[in-house]
């Protein structure tokens, strides 16, 4: 039996019974198994590089032993594993450990809501939040934004692709540039505060407005710092509220725990998810100023809120990595590997046009000259045993997630397979 016909075969099942939904199976298309740090094992033996970290869930790889070890000493002294919102000490000793090494460390003084298990859950209590504490119901949100895809996170999210898949009408939403959207030198904020300022721009006064720092599934647009810093200007001034979507970009994504944290800006709503339980599993919050705290008991809730196996690893991961700052001066060191390297393969390919952006280990290789390029890249580079994904309005860009505990020789050896992959793709 070939390779492919046995790949086709363990795959049946999928194609027979799965959803036509189903979307990473068709870039990515084999049975996996089992994973270590930034390893992924297929039921045939074969290792694939992991250079996706499931879309930004496992910042920090696949399987930590002090994760697992954590989990297995819980689970097997009867530890709750289903709470709601009740307490339990699990989720005590997150919030204990939150508040000592994430919020007192930036003088951020936050409640925490714990919704349901995904970012659009904690993108949706947010919005709800905005909308009760300041009574009006308009949000503004960017071109390219990615911010989940139940409706009004959806309303929200700039893809047509996904928008077109709702069904019915998403309202209550303004859209504006991001910046940069508009090419260099022009500050997209001069149309939001002339917009604001003029009765006759059809904009009324928003509840809020949400951004991503930087904008992962959008194509890994980065904010520049003076642009974050006057939206948070002209919010502030108006009594806007700021919602900063950090379930892609944050906990240690592009450097700093959270990705505001470049611009010194402090956010009214942080919606955080992916990598907050590091472990893998479920788990979203909602960071809100005191002030705008308005729920009354029960009036936003959701089953799985309480996943208390996220508790645990969340608790762990705040504890193991950010402690101190040596996590992060490591993850600058491998930004910079990773940065010169991709500014590399643009430089050995100028007919290609290739341009890079990101931050961090948040990274972009820009194939705007041609925009099949990338997602041509990313099939040789699977075939060469590397997982790694597209983003951007056309797939143009090849993004590049890979684990923040990933070490400097698997950086290099999954580089060197996108040179090989994207060296086959020209010639051919």
């Amino acid at each position: 039996m070939s390779d492919a016909t046995a790949t086709a075969s363990a795959l049946e099942v999928f194609d027979r019974r799965e959803s036509e939904v189903r979307g990473y199976v068709r870039s990515f298309p084999t049975v996996f198994d089992r994973a270590s740090g930034a390893t992924i094992t297929d039921v045939d033996g074969r290792e694939y590089l992991d250079f996706f970290a499931g879309a930004g869930v496992l910042n920090y790889g696949h399987n930590n032993p002090a994760f697992t070890e954590a989990l297995v000493e819980y689970l097997q002294r009867g530890g709750i594993m289903h709470g709601l919102d009740m307490a339990t000490s699990a989720k005590r000793s997150f919030i204990e450990a939150f508040e000592r090494l994430v919020l007192e460390p930036r003088g951020f003084d936050y409640k925490i809501q714990f919704t349901g298990p995904t970012g659009a859950n904690a993108v949706e209590a947010a919005l709800k939040a905005a909308r009760q504490a300041t009574g009006r119901s308009t949000v503004v949100a960017f071109t390219n934004g990615f911010h989940g895809l139940s409706l009004g996170a959806l309303a929200a999210t700039g893809n047509s692709h996904y928008r077109e898949a709702a069904g019915v009408g998403l309202d209550d939403i303004a859209r504006l540039p991001y910046d940069g959207y508009l090419g260099d030198g022009v500050d997209t904020l001069d149309l939001f505060e002339k917009m604001l300022d003029d009765p006759g721009s059809g904009l009324d006064l928003p509840a809020a407005v949400i951004v991503e720092a930087v904008q992962g599934e959008g194509g890994i647009n980065v904010a520049s710092v003076p642009w974050l810093q006057r939206l948070r200007e002209i919010t502030a001034a108006r009594g806007i509220l700021l919602i900063l979507d950090e379930i892609q970009a944050g906990i240690g994504r592009t450097g700093t725990f959270f990705a505001f944290e470049h611009a010194g800006i402090v956010p009214d709503l942080v919606t955080v998810s992916k990598s907050i339980s590091g472990s893998g599993l479920p788990m979203s919050l909602v960071l809100l100023r005191p002030e705008v705290d308005v729920w009354k008991p029960g009036a936003h809730t959701g089953t799985f809120r309480g996943n208390n196996l996220a508790f645990v690893t969340a608790r762990v991961a705040l504890e193991q990595y950010w402690s101190d700052a040596s996590f992060a001066d490591d993850i600058a060191r491998k930004s910079a590997l990773l940065s010169e390297e991709l500014k590399g393969i643009a430089a050995e390919n100028p007919a290609l046009g290739l341009t890079v952006r990101g931050r961090g280990l948040m990274y972009g290789l820009v194939c705007d000259g041609d925009r099949t390029l990338a997602g041509r890249i990313s099939k040789a580079a699977f075939a060469r045993g590397l997982v790694i994904e597209t983003s951007g309005a056309f797939d143009e860009v090849l993004k590049f997630l890979p684990s923040l505990t990933i070490t400097d020789d698997e950086l290099r050896r999954g580089l060197a397979i996108v040179r090989e992959s994207l060296a086959e793709v020209v010639a051919a």
